[in-house]
């Protein structure tokens, strides 16, 4: 990868999710996945990388007393700081932003990595790659190609002279520019801007054009309970040695 100053990116997971698809009766952040918690496989490939500083963990305020459990006991390797979330993920990196502004203003750190706790087989590999990207290009987003997409109309049927269109579908890890990012959120707060994810406010609010980096099939997101089997599958395939 391109040199990239080591600490100078600040990873952030954001476990601010309910699980309702989940049935869970927790946050599914901290649903058991291969002996540990969901959260902390993410977490601790984070923490592997010395190009990794600081690294927040977002949660609800009602988490907060699982959280410290789980990182205490899983995540022994790295201080790790503990943000309380908004009620949205938008609101959830703002929380982020603020509570890393110092080092952003201080320029200690030069990039911001996202990261959904859902995802928790993020390899080194993907994590090395977007943090390269953005170091070039000043924002990446991982994504995998969707080539089985076709347009309907609005009665169901396949619209006539349909082509398949080259779209794909974001992953996280997402890696910013650290100060063109916080600039981003600033304005969009000024706004009342609500995102859907960090991208979307960088798209809006910068003129930081954000990059295509290829994403990694095994890098799925927990939704429902089949996602766990799935999982543990990859897991115990790679011998649970996320690389």
């Amino acid at each position: 990868m391109r040199s990239v100053r080591e600490g100078s990116v600040a990873g952030v997971v954001l476990a601010g999710g309910s699980g309702t698809r989940m049935t869970a009766r927790s946050n599914k952040a901290f649903i058991p996945l291969a002996g540990r918690r969901l959260v902390s496989w993410s977490l601790n490939s984070l923490a592997r990388l010395p190009e990794v500083g600081p690294l927040v963990l977002v949660v609800r305020d009602e988490d907060r007393a699982l959280a410290e459990e789980v990182l205490d006991r899983e995540v022994p390797a790295r201080a790790i700081d503990l943000v309380i979330g908004g009620t949205t993920r938008h609101r959830s990196e703002m929380a982020a932003l603020e509570h890393l502004r110092p080092d952003i203003s201080s320029g200690r750190v030069s990039l911001v990595l996202t990261h959904d706790a859902a995802r928790p087989l993020v390899t080194l590999t993907l994590i090395r790659s977007v943090v390269a990207t953005a170091v070039e290009f000043g924002a990446s987003v991982p994504a995998l190609l969707d080539d089985d997409i076709v347009e309907i109309d609005e009665k169901g049927r396949l619209a006539a002279g349909s082509r398949r269109r080259r779209l794909v579908r974001a992953q996280t890890p997402q890696v910013f520019d650290a100060a063109e990012l916080l600039a981003a959120f600033d304005a969009a707060q000024v706004d009342g801007f609500d995102g859907p994810d960090t991208s979307s406010c960088v798209e809006r609010y910068s003129d930081m054009s954000v990059h295509w980096v290829e994403g990694d099939p095994r890098n799925l997101k927990v939704t429902y309970p089949q996602d766990l089997f799935v999982a543990e599958r990859l897991l115990a395939a790679a011998n649970f040695e996320i690389v």
